[in-house]
């Protein structure tokens, strides 16, 4: 019989302070900042200041930003879903303190981005909720992040990036093509970007 454990509920405010007792080293490789996740969530009451609804396009939030790391609250409507993406090999961790999502990750075999084509496998699906959060593969980094309608529920999610970064490359698997794209936020510490 397997346990669950439930993470630790802090304010925004609380779960900021707390990233920011991190060392810079902290935010090199995945696994430190992913047991902080899994030990700690973010009480979804205390977000409403960074939810920002949109029914054509998933919002991006920007709730800190630092030198070393942005975190970003993305509200997402049932059914909306990204582009394939990477994180311009900066690492990225994610949760869900409000609903549920799956991350569908594929494997990179080939890129030219000057020419705009890409070849992509995918791999596997994972599920984050309140109690599973993930940290992107920096070694197969390469995904999509899906509100699927079968949940039938919005959902947000939390990322952290270390470090930020304003663009990435999209892909398209069906049509073998990639290109790089600008990243905007909707909401800036909650006010209109």
């Amino acid at each position: 019989m397997s346990t669950q454990v439930v993470p630790k509920q802090l304010s925004i405010q609380d779960f900021v302070s707390e990233l920011h007792k991190f060392p810079e080293k902290s935010f090199v490789h995945t696994a430190e900042i992913l047991s902080f996740l899994e030990r700690t969530s973010v009480a979804p009451n205390t977000l409403s200041p960074y939810i920002k609804w949109d029914r054509q396009h998933y919002t991006r939030n920007l709730i800190d930003k630092t030198p070393l790391y942005e975190l970003i609250a993305i509200c997402w409507e049932v059914g909306q879903i990204s582009s394939v993406h990477n994180h311009r090999d900066q690492n990225c961790w994610m949760s869900v303190p409000i609903g549920r999502l799956e991350v569908e990750n594929f494997h990179l075999l080939s890129q030219d981005v000057d020419r705009g084509t890409s070849q992509l496998v995918p791999t596997d699906t994972v599920e984050m909720n309140p109690t599973h959060p993930c940290a992107v593969d920096p070694a197969d980094p390469v995904h999509r992040v899906v509100n699927p309608k079968k949940f039938g529920e919005r959902a947000v999610s939390l990322h952290i990036y270390s470090r930020p970064f304003d663009t990435c490359v999209v892909y398209s698997p069906e049509q073998g093509t990639c290109g790089v794209i600008k990243l905007h936020y909707t909401t800036v510490f909650g006010k209109p970007a």
